[in-house]
């Protein structure tokens, strides 16, 4: 099934386009709350929408803390900033888990797909948040095969509910708010900046 795409996809694949060139356009902070109901907040890796939908795309190691936050609330919000165009854009909505055990493994296979050897390689190593045990073999392990994805590599999917674009060029800047509707209908409101 092919979800409508919102009017905001388009102008954020503009922003990605028009950055392109700064290779920490592609970085965006990710929150989401932890199990004591506090933000919790992390630099993560745009790997690009999911099909012709308006889900973005994370990688994660299921051992790592946000995946217990994720469980406990899907909640998330996105902050990312555009320097070239001067653009931020903040996304609120909710996370999904594809992990090993999910029914239908063709979007995880594809992300795995298109890694680097050294993005791959980082689901060899340790535990994440461990104490560092000084050993560097732990960290020299063998890139694990196209086909053969680790159990503790997960894609996650984040689906936006909301999103606000901040253009800060020109005065006064100019801000618009998109919002799904009770009927999942997408809202465009200009806002005060």
């Amino acid at each position: 099934m092919t979800e409508t795409l919102a009017p905001w996809r388009a102008i954020l694949s503009r922003a990605l386009h028009r950055n392109r060139s700064l290779a920490n356009a592609r970085y965006f902070q990710l929150a989401t709350l932890n199990l004591q109901g506090q933000p919790s907040n992390r630099t993560v890796v745009f790997r690009g929408f999911f099909s012709t939908s308006n889900q973005l795309q994370i990688i994660t190691d299921s051992r790592s803390e946000k995946i217990n936050h994720i469980n406990h609330n899907p909640a998330g919000e996105i902050c990312w900033y555009f320097p070239k165009t001067r653009e931020q854009f903040r996304l609120a909505g909710h996370l999904t888990i594809i992990a090993q055990t999910h029914n239908d493994q063709t979007p995880r296979l594809t992300v795995w797909h298109n890694l680097s050897d050294s993005a791959k390689q980082q689901f060899t190593w340790p535990h994440p948040g461990q104490p560092l045990t000084n050993h560097q073999q732990d960290f020299c392990q063998e890139i694990p095969l196209d086909n053969q994805l680790p159990s503790n590599f997960i894609l996650l999917l984040f689906n936006p509910a909301k999103v606000d674009h901040l253009e800060l060029r020109g005065n006064p800047h100019q801000r618009t708010l998109y919002y799904l509707d009770d009927k999942k209908k997408w809202i465009i409101e200009p806002i005060n900046p």
